[in-house]
C-alpha cells in the first residue's frame, strides 16, 4: 500500500506544475525549418525517423557529445546512468556485463548495432554481454524501453537498445587517442572518418588492456589479479548513387581475452580460468526513394559470427578443470517499405527472414568424486520468418498514433502474434504531452534449450510479455527545461525453466515488474546541461509452484537514481560528473546457497578535457571518486577509486 501511494504521489507532483504553469507558458508548434522546437529525431522507436515529441514511447538518446565527453571506455559504462536501466559486472572490465531494462533479465533487451542484432545465439539465454564493446566511432545510442516485438520480433520483451555508427562527413580527419590509468590500464585508438563527394567513410580501430584487479573481491582475501585485452575495429562506408539511392556497408570485429574468477567470494581466485571471444558482423544496406520520397525502401543484409571459448588450464594441478567451446552464427535478410499516404500518414510494411545456427562443446573433467561429463550439440539451425505493418497518424497536430501488428513463423514452435498500440496527445497552450503505450513480445528458445542433450526440449514455446505505461512530459520551453513521469507494468509469461522430474528445460516460470521513471532534462545555457532520473522498479517472480514465489527479482535495486550534468568553457574545456546511487538488492550467496542483501551504493565519477590546440587535446578521468566499497554481483570486486588519463591528436 505505501508503495502505491508514493507513486501516484510521486505522479501528482510531477504533474501539479504543468497546471500552475499553464496561465504563463505558450508553446510555438514549429520553427521556420518546420521541425518541432527543443526534441530530437530518432529511429528506434518506428523504424523511421521520428520527432521524439511525436512518440507515446518511453526513450532515452545518449548522443555524441555525451559519449565522447565521459571519456569513458565502454559503452557499458556510458548506459548504467539511464532512466529504467539496472546492470551487473561480475568483476572488473571484461567480465560478464548485463544491462537490465525495467526490471527484466538482460536477456529480454534486443541489442542492435547498425541494425545487426547481436545477441548470442551461441548461449544458452540468448543474452549479449556489453564487456567487450568499445564507444569507438559510436554516433549514438537510443534506450527504447517497454515491449518492441511487433517491429523487432524475439528478444524485444523488454525493450531495445540500438547502436548507432558515426557518419563521417566533410573533408577527412585522422585521429589518434593514447590513454592511460589505473590497474595498469592502457587505450589506443586510431580514427579516420570523412567524405569524397558521394563516398562517405568512418573507421577505427582500438586496443584496450589492463592488469585489472581481483574479480572474486579482494575483502575475502583474494589477491590474483584478472587483467583483460580488446581488440575492436569498426566501419561504415556509405555511397550515394544518387539523390534517391544509396548503399551503406557497416562491420565490426572484436577479439578479447579476458581472466575469469569462477566463484566469488572466499576462496574465489582461479589463475587458470580464461575467455577468449572473437565477434564479426557484416551488413550491407541499400535506400531508395520513390514517388517524390513518398515509397521509401530499405533492404537489408546481415550476418554476425561469434566464437566464445571458456578454459580451465588443464596443466594445472587440479582436481578439476573444462573446457568448451560455443560458436554462434545469425543470417538475416530484411525489407522495409515506408508509405507516406499523406502529411499525417505513414505507413510502414516490413518482412524479414532469418536463419540462427550455432554449435557448442562442453567438457569437465574430475578427478576425485565425480565422474567425466561432456555436453556436445552439433551445428543446428532455426528459421524464422516475419511480417510487421504498422501505421502513424497525425491529428490535427495534437494527436499522434503509432499502431502496428506483427506475425511471425518459426519451424519449431509455430506462429507468434504481436501488437503495439502508442498514442501521444500534446496540449500545445501548456506544453504538456500525454502519452500510453501497450504490446506484447516474445523471446524464441535459444538453440541450447531445444537441442542440448541433458536439458534440451524441442517442444517448448516462446517466452511471452505483456506490458504498458502512461505518463506525462511537461516542456517548458522558453527555459529549455522538460520534466515528466512514467508508469510501466510488464508480465513475463511461459519463461524458460527447469523441471526436476524430466530434467528438461520447460515453459514454466513467470515474473512481474512495475514502477515508475521520473527525469528532468534542462539546457540551463548553450554550455551547460543537466539530467536526473529517478528509477522505481517492483520485480517479483510469480512462477507457480516455485519456492522464489512472489519474492524480489535478484539483482534489481528498488530504486536508483542517475545524475549528470555537463558544462562547456569557452569551447575549449569541458568538464561532466555524473552520479549513480543504487539501492539494495538482493543475491545468493552460492557458498551457503541463500540469499543475501546487498546493500546501497553510490557512485561519483568525473571526466574533462582540454583543447591545447585544435589538433591536441588532453583527457582526464575519475571512476568512484568516494573510493566507494561496493558489489554488484555477490562476491565479485569492483573498482576502487581510480584516474585516466590521456592525450588525442587531430589532423584535418
Amino acid at each position: 500500500m505505501f508503495k502505491t501511494k508514493f507513486l501516484f504521489a510521486l505522479f501528482a507532483i510531477l504533474v501539479s506544475p504543468s497546471i500552475t504553469s499553464a496561465q504563463n507558458i505558450v508553446v510555438q508548434k514549429t520553427d521556420t525549418s518546420g521541425y518541432y522546437k527543443l526534441t530530437d529525431v530518432v529511429i528506434t522507436a518506428t523504424k523511421t525517423p521520428a520527432n521524439t515529441l511525436e512518440l507515446a514511447n518511453s526513450i532515452s538518446i545518449i548522443d555524441s557529445a555525451q559519449i565522447v565527453n565521459s571519456n569513458a571506455n565502454n559503452v557499458f559504462d556510458v548506459l548504467k546512468n539511464e532512466a529504467g536501466i539496472s546492470f551487473t559486472r561480475q568483476g572488473g572490465n571484461g567480465t560478464l556485463s548485463n544491462i537490465y531494462i525495467r526490471g527484466a533479465n538482460s536477456s529480454q533487451t534486443l541489442v542492435l548495432i547498425d541494425g545487426v542484432e547481436v545477441n548470442l545465439t551461441n548461449d544458452p539465454s540468448g543474452v549479449y554481454d556489453f564487456s567487450a564493446l568499445s564507444i569507438d566511432n559510436i554516433e549514438r545510442i537510443e534506450v527504447l524501453r517497454g515491449p518492441q516485438s511487433t517491429l523487432y520480433g524475439s528478444d524485444a520483451l523488454a525493450g531495445v537498445i540500438n547502436i548507432i555508427t558515426k557518419r563521417g562527413n566533410g573533408p577527412s580527419k585522422f585521429s589518434l587517442l593514447t590513454e592511460g590509468g589505473s590497474y595498469n590500464t592502457y587505450k589506443g585508438v586510431l580514427g579516420l572518418d570523412g567524405s569524397i563527394q558521394k563516398l562517405n567513410y568512418s573507421l577505427a580501430f582500438s586496443r584496450t588492456g589492463s592488469d585489472g584487479f581481483s574479480n572474486a573481491s579482494e575483502k575475502y582475501g583474494n589477491k590474483e589479479k584478472d587483467g583483460y585485452t580488446f581488440n575492436n575495429a569498426s566501419a561504415l562506408i556509405g555511397y550515394d548513387l544518387n539523390k534517391n539511392t544509396a548503399i551503406n556497408l557497416f562491420s565490426r570485429f572484436t577479439k578479447s581475452k579476458s581472466d575469469y574468477d569462477q566463484f566469488g567470494g572466499p576462496f574465489g581466485d582461479d589463475p587458470t580460468y580464461i575467455f577468449k571471444q572473437e565477434e564479426f558482423f557484416l551488413r550491407t544496406e541499400a535506400k531508395l526513394k520513390l514517388l517524390d520520397e513518398k515509397w521509401n525502401q530499405k533492404l537489408g543484409i546481415s550476418f554476425i559470427r561469434n566464437v566464445r571459448k571458456y578454459s580451465f588450464d588443464t596443466s594445472a594441478a587440479s582436481a578439476y578443470y573444462s573446457n568448451s567451446l560455443y560458436d554462434g552464427r545469425k543470417y538475416k535478410l530484411d525489407w522495409q517499405n515506408d508509405f507516406t499516404l499523406s502529411k499525417s500518414n505513414l505507413f510502414t510494411i516490413g518482412a524479414e527472414l532469418e536463419f540462427d545456427k550455432a554449435s557448442s562443446e562442453y567438457y569437465s573433467y574430475n578427478y576425485i568424486l565425480l565422474p567425466d561429463y561432456a555436453s556436445v550439440i552439433p551445428m543446428k539451425d532455426t528459421r524464422t520468418i516475419g511480417v510487421y505493418l504498422q501505421d502513424q497518424l497525425k491529428f490535427d497536430e495534437s494527436l499522434f498514433v503509432t499502431a502496428g501488428v506483427r506475425l511471425d513463423d518459426h519451424n519449431k514452435f509455430g506462429s507468434q502474434f504481436t501488437y503495439r498500440i502508442a498514442p501521444a496527445f500534446i496540449l500545445w497552450e501548456t506544453g504538456t504531452k500525454f502519452k500510453a503505450t501497450v504490446g506484447t513480445g516474445f523471446k524464441a528458445p535459444s538453440l541450447f534449450y531445444l537441442y542440448d542433450p541433458s536439458y534440451g526440449n524441442e517442444n517448448l514455446n516462446p517466452e511471452k510479455s505483456f506490458g504498458w505505461d502512461f505518463g506525462i512530459e511537461q516542456f517548458l520551453f522558453t527555459q529549455n527545461l522538460s520534466f515528466g513521469s512514467t508508469f510501466f507494468y510488464n508480465k513475463f509469461t511461459d519463461m524458460f525453466g527447469f523441471d526436476y522430474v524430466t530434467f528438461k528445460t520447460i515453459n514454466i516460470n513467470e515474473a512481474v515488474t512495475k514502477g515508475a521513471e521520473v527525469f528532468l532534462h534542462s539546457k540551463l545555457s548553450d554550455d551547460l546541461e543537466l539530467k536526473i532520473n529517478y528509477t522505481f522498479t517492483d520485480a517479483k517472480d510469480i512462477s507457480p509452484n516455485s519456492a522464489d514465489f512472489n519474492k524480489k527479482l535478484l539483482r534489481r535495486p528498488e530504486s536508483k537514481i542517475g545524475f549528470y550534468t555537463n558544462y562547456t568553457f569557452n569551447d575549449k574545456a569541458n568538464c561532466n560528473a555524473e552520479l549513480i546511487w543504487v539501492g539494495n538488492r538482493e543475491d545468493i550467496n552460492f557458498s551457503i546457497y541463500q540469499r543475501t542483501e546487498l546493500k546501497a551504493y553510490v557512485l561519483l565519477n568525473l571526466a574533462a578535457h582540454y583543447d591545447v590546440f585544435d589538433f591536441l587535446r588532453l583527457n582526464v578521468r575519475a571512476e568512484n571518486l568516494l573510493d566507494t566499497d561496493y558489489e554488484e554481483v555477490f562476491g565479485y570486486g569492483t573498482a576502487g577509486l581510480s584516474f585516466y588519463g590521456g592525450i588525442k591528436l587531430i589532423i584535418n
